[in-house]
């Protein structure tokens, strides 16, 4: 498993694991973001992380990326 973060771009990963406390866990779940969903990092700016999720585009911080396990 490692951070989203490091995923490499265009590749698809499965979500294996969400971390931080409940209210992160909500908020990512919200996005779109469950374990066992597929999702692709679509590019990295600045500190964000663009992927693709469930369909749609969105944009999750470093920080957030970092609690999110591929």
């Amino acid at each position: 498993m490692i951070p989203l973060i490091f995923a490499n771009e265009g590749e698809e990963n499965i979500i294996k694991k969400i971390g931080g406390n409940s209210e992160i866990k909500k908020h990512l779940e919200n996005l779109g973001f469950v374990t066992g969903g597929v999702v692709t990092v679509i590019t990295k700016t600045a500190g964000n992380v663009i992927v693709n999720v469930k369909g749609a585009r969105v944009a999750v911080s470093e920080e957030m990326a970092r609690k999110i396990m591929v």
